[in-house]
């Protein structure tokens, strides 16, 4: 279902990580504070399916399936509903939740096709460049990929 008409969709993925739901409620706060925002929601959130996070493991990673599958859907649940808690504390009268398997960064650049999504938002992990040469940097990725303008929040830093 594509955004409705004279409203442009905003879109926001989420993980199960403090810096998703920090990019969540910074995006809740600057646009989402009144009664009547300018923007649709739409939360999207990606579950890795089975067979990418068993890999390449051998012969019985078939026995395994079922039981990984069971945990990541347990997880994208919780994941959702944490969502609905974060956005219950605001003004949010057009929000959609979405559960969709597959790599996140494919999974939000479809996203903002198929809701026709004027912006993006991601958290940032904070990674080094190491670690996003090795995982593959979402944000990254859809800074270059998404066709629409793509918001990337960072989380301050904690002073000790």
């Amino acid at each position: 279902m594509a955004a409705e008409v004279g409203k442009p969709a905003m879109v926001v993925g989420i993980d199960d990580s403090e810096h998703s739901f920090y990019a969540l409620q910074w995006t809740l706060r600057r646009f989402f504070s009144v009664a009547d925002s300018t923007f649709k929601l739409v939360v999207v959130h990606s579950k890795p399916s089975p067979a990418s996070v068993v890999g390449l493991a051998g012969p019985g990673a078939a026995d395994v399936l079922p039981f990984v599958e069971s945990d990541l859907k347990k997880i994208a649940l919780l994941v959702i509903e944490k969502a609905k808690d974060v956005c219950s504390a605001f003004l949010v009268g057009d929000i959609q939740y979405e559960l969709v398997e597959g790599d996140p960064r494919n999974a939000l650049c479809e996203a903002v096709e198929k809701h026709q999504a004027e912006i993006l938002v991601v958290g940032s992990h904070g990674y080094g460049v190491i670690k996003r040469v090795v995982l593959g940097s979402v944000s990254d990725h859809c800074a270059h990929h998404a066709q629409c303008t793509v918001m990337i929040v960072k989380k301050p830093k904690q002073k000790h």
